[in-house]
């Protein structure tokens, strides 16, 4: 998964660089030295977005168990408690 990633990162900062020369008119390879630093950024971008999305994932998940254990205290215990106190 992290190899695709940062394959996807490259290509997608290769392909932005592409896109900027196009839109300047100057030739596509102008200075290369700018396509390895684009790539690189974009390798590190992709790879900081799937680690921010695994913590959201892992601290949505936290929230969703805080939240079930609350309305389970909430509602089951207080019905016990009437059940049992008439």
């Amino acid at each position: 998964m992290a190899v695709t990633v940062t394959m996807l990162g490259a290509l997608w900062g290769l392909s932005v660089q592409l896109h900027s020369n196009a839109l300047r008119r100057v030739p596509y390879m102008r200075h290369p030295w700018e396509h390895l630093i684009a790539m690189g950024c974009g390798s590190i971008f992709l790879n900081e977005l799937t680690k921010f999305d695994k913590q959201i994932v892992e601290d949505t998940e936290k929230l969703v168990q805080k939240s079930r254990a609350a309305n389970e205290r909430r509602y089951f215990g207080s019905f016990l408690l009437e059940l049992h106190n008439p």
